[in-house]
């Protein structure tokens, strides 16, 4: 299986736009303005250089690369660019595609020669989109997705259960697909610092610290195990969010009830459109300058419209510090999932 990563993708198809950009250090995100308050989509490899980074505040971007090349995001543009290279791959002979997002695809082949069929896929998107690729070769769907990290920008790289602990042995637990930096110090205080240490990990610890099926799963991530079955069935959402940032801080109470039911309005509208009930929701709240918190809460099942405003009511009541100011809420509701739909979805590092 073939884990199929676009470069640079948003900024990428931006300098495809603008040709004038090529080499330049551009940033993408929010509405282009570093005066307001959002944050880097992406950054080209030229801006990157400067330590700018997805997920990093505009404004200090800006002051990193300060001659850096600012542009708004263009949700239309990045999905009809992503419409044509998953076609493209769609195309590609025997070709099952999975997609996980704008940028990224599993594909699944049968051939002998898996780094000739990663090629032919880069050059065929190369072809029809003018947008380069890499592309990770696994044993596994795990494998394929991290592979791709080392055959990045444009190469092709093979991970599988022969070079897995060569590979990835020596390397933290974070570098794992899945393993974020809280799950990583959680791992450090039962004395795993390394991905060998995780693949060897007893299992009794981890289902202590993690539950029993979490606890197993960590340690198969940590051999590079799990799914190798490339589903190009269609994908049913388990949850739907929205979040917003403030040009100026919620301080007062009435301010951020106001805004929380803004999100939650926006939220249900999309579960109503999926016919199915609420069971957990999760809060995103960032409180000035920029710290973070993310709380989860199981609810009973209901598909209950103001029953799940009161329970966001009752939640953020519970959990968000009073006259502290705000500057991002967040919101997500996840869903009661049909009997018939994927069994799981490969993780990924980030989100919420």
């Amino acid at each position: 299986m073939l884990h199929v990563d676009l470069d640079q993708f948003i900024a990428a198809v931006e300098v495809l736009r603008r040709p004038e950009l090529e080499g330049l250090p551009v940033i993408v995100g929010g509405r282009g303005d570093p005066t307001e308050r959002a944050v880097v989509s992406t950054a080209s490899y030229e801006a990157r250089a400067f330590g700018v980074g997805s997920g990093m505040p505009l404004r200090i971007a800006a002051r990193k690369a300060p001659d850096a090349v600012i542009l708004p995001v263009d949700h239309d543009a990045y999905t009809e660019a992503s419409v044509a290279v998953m076609s493209t791959l769609r195309a590609q002979p025997g070709a099952t595609v999975q997609v996980l997002g704008w940028d990224e695809a599993f594909v699944g082949v049968d051939v002998d020669d898996p780094e000739a069929s990663a090629r032919a896929m880069q050059r065929a998107v190369l072809d029809r989109t003018r947008l380069h690729c890499s592309v990770g070769i696994g044993d596994t769907l795990v494998r394929a997705k991290i592979a791709t990290g080392f055959g990045k920008p444009q190469g092709v790289f093979r991970l599988t259960a022969e070079n897995w602990l060569e590979v990835m042995g020596h390397r933290p637990t974070i570098e794992l697909w899945g393993v974020g930096s809280k799950v990583s110090k959680r791992l450090g205080t039962l004395g795993i610092a390394t991905v060998a240490e995780l693949a060897a990990a007893e299992l009794e610890p981890l289902i202590a610290e993690f539950g029993p099926r979490m606890g197993a799963w960590y340690r198969e991530l940590g051999r590079g195990e799990g799914g190798s079955v490339v589903d190009d069935s269609e994908r049913v959402a388990r949850g739907h969010s929205r979040e917003t940032t403030y040009q100026h801080d919620l301080v007062e109470a009435a301010e951020v009830e106001a805004a929380l039911r803004v999100l939650a309005e926006a939220v249900l509208d999309d579960v109503a459109a999926e016919g199915r009930p609420v069971m957990r929701l999760t809060l995103k709240v960032r409180y000035a300058p920029f710290l973070t918190k993310t709380f989860s809460r199981k609810v009973p099942t209901t598909a209950d419209r103001e029953e799940v405003l009161a329970h966001v009511r009752r939640f953020a009541a519970d959990r968000i510090e009073p006259a502290r100011p705000i500057r991002l809420l967040g919101l997500r509701a996840e869903m009661e999932m049909p009997d018939d739909a994927r069994e799981s979805e490969t993780p990924t590092r980030g989100g919420w």
